[in-house]
């Protein structure tokens, strides 16, 4: 199959999925919500100095736009990234992946304002709302670095494994430059790293049983050019420790262990294996799915 029938041509504006189209109707809906009733955004937007009591803007925040260009945005990417992930990853996982993404996104930004404000004592890192679906696109690019590694953009001629460290890039350097980075780049970061965190640990493989994807290939430094990765080996094993201490490894002749058990998914081949089974079951979809011409063509000589 050619790189061109997941990430270019007519097929990627084609053939979106009815739960990317109710999610994308959700993030339409928010931004007219917030436009129509702005003191809404007081409510449903992420405020650090009143998500307590009002704690179910950890939830809303994601799915609130306030601007015309990020709903345009999200709702454009959502529908092209949603369908090549939904269709490796199943619907149910799809939506539950959004939902703990968007969930894990909120607490880390709220923990973020909190103890900015008391290193800085400004309090506008208490009153800022903040809120958009940039955090889970982020974690998008982070699905499709797993899914499809070295698929190319046909435009641009980069590989996918190499979309999310790019993003990451251009908003720091975006960040210099604006007065607002606090509203977007925590999310974008945090999306970026709680969405590996979660695929490398914790999601749950229907048909082999397994959890997360231990493979070398989607190791934290493999986000970072090659030369790098002496450096950021170390540094991400102390944040594994720290953050994902109960799936601690020891290697051995029997590969990693957890309490003297193998540990659940820790088989680089096996985790290489279903990357590659996910990639080729999406190529064969798109590629057997009718394109927009054939269904035109169709609908005519029925006629």
């Amino acid at each position: 199959m050619s790189s061109p029938s997941i990430l270019g041509g007519t097929s990627l504006f084609t053939g979106f999925t009815k739960l990317c189209k109710g999610l994308a109707v959700v993030l339409v809906a928010g931004h007219i919500v917030v436009q129509i009733l702005p003191p809404a955004v007081n409510y449903l937007a992420l405020i650090p100095a009143r998500t307590i009591p009002f704690v179910w803007n950890l939830i809303t925040a994601g799915y609130i736009e306030q601007s015309i260009y990020g709903a345009v945005a999200s709702t454009l990417c959502l529908l092209i990234m949603g369908k090549l992930l939904e269709q490796v990853w199943g619907s149910k996982e799809f939506l539950k992946f959004i939902f703990i993404a968007n969930f894990l996104i909120s607490v880390c930004v709220f923990i973020t304002a909190i103890s900015l404000y008391y290193i800085t004592r400004r309090e506008n890192y208490l009153y800022m709302p903040i809120s958009g679906f940039q955090g889970i696109l982020a974690g998008f690019l982070v699905g499709i670095k797993q899914i499809i590694p070295d698929q190319e953009l046909s435009l641009l001629r980069i590989k996918a494994k190499w979309f999310s460290s790019l993003m990451l890039l251009i908003a720091i350097a975006i960040s210099f430059f604006t007065a607002e980075s606090a509203t977007y780049l925590p999310t974008l970061i945090f999306g970026t790293y709680m969405s590996w965190i979660y695929l490398r640990y914790f999601q749950r493989k229907p048909e082999t049983k397994l959890r997360g994807d231990p493979s070398d290939e989607f190791a934290f430094s493999s986000f970072f050019p090659e030369f790098l990765r002496p450096i950021i080996d170390p540094i991400a094993s102390i944040f594994h420790r720290m953050l994902c201490g109960r799936f601690e490894t020891s290697t051995g002749d029997h590969g990693d262990t957890l309490g003297g058990a193998p540990l659940p998914g820790s088989d680089p081949i096996e985790a290489s294996r279903r990357r590659e089974r996910g990639a080729r079951a999406l190529e064969e979809r798109l590629a057997t799915a009718p394109s927009a011409e054939e269904l035109n063509k169709d609908a005519l000589e029925n006629v």
